[in-house]
């Protein structure tokens, strides 16, 4: 994919609107940037992420029940810091501010829990077209996403449910890249649609059925033709 921006970004969705925005910007110090709403009782509030967003998405009816998805960790560089800081969020979602350059993350990492590394690896480098660090560990743009194999783990059930939902990966055709994908193996979760004058995006599902959101923003691409 072209990408837009180099960063990808990542969402949660949450019922607990002020403690985790208290967590995310005092205890992981996340700048906030916008908030947007998206209907139906939801708002998101976007927050930077070493040039990735943090959306962290919060619904004021109650978010059912679902199953953890692969994104089992958001690992975040921090320049200067001494040692690693594991960290939890309200809910639970697991965080790690690591100094910049461990594992090799100078920006952000996702450490995905994942059902078969071999068919991950095959995703990854032949459909994704992204990456090969080593065998666990592949990078898109300045992220990486380091892999563990769980044989026991179970296809994500939707993008609905509590924590880390679905990362975001920003492109200049929308429309096109959805359509290669398709055509080198992918399957959709949704088609590309149009959110007013803001992007156009459609979504995407890696082999364990994690949802990944392609979105061609107007504030990067300048267009959403």
């Amino acid at each position: 994919m072209q990408l837009a921006k180099p960063c990808i970004d990542i969402g949660i969705y949450t019922n607990q609107r002020d403690a985790q925005l208290h967590f995310w910007q005092t205890q992981v110090g996340l700048p906030f940037e916008e908030l947007l709403k998206l209907g139906g009782g939801s708002q998101q509030h976007r927050h930077q992420l070493n040039g990735s967003v943090f959306k962290l998405n919060h619904s004021r009816n109650p978010i059912a029940a679902a199953p953890n998805t692969g994104y089992h960790e958001l690992l975040i560089a921090r320049p200067g810091l001494a040692a690693v800081e594991q960290l939890q969020d309200p809910d639970g979602n697991r965080v790690c501010l690591v100094p910049a350059g461990h594992l090799g993350i100078s920006h952000i990492g996702i450490r995905m829990e994942v059902s078969s590394i071999k068919k991950f690896r095959h995703f990854y480098r032949d459909v994704l077209q992204i990456d090969q660090v080593s065998d666990t560990t592949f990078r898109w743009g300045t992220t990486l996403l380091l892999l563990t194999e769980n044989p026991q783990r179970r296809p994500t059930t939707g993008i609905q449910g509590l924590g880390y939902r679905y990362i975001t990966v920003q492109v200049w055709q929308v429309d096109a890249e959805h359509e290669a994908f398709l055509a080198r193996g992918g399957s959709a979760a949704r088609p590309p649609a149009t959110l007013g004058s803001t992007a156009r995006i459609s979504f995407i599902t890696d082999p364990d059925q994690n949802w990944i959101e392609i979105s061609q923003r107007a504030s990067l691409t300048g267009s959403l033709d």
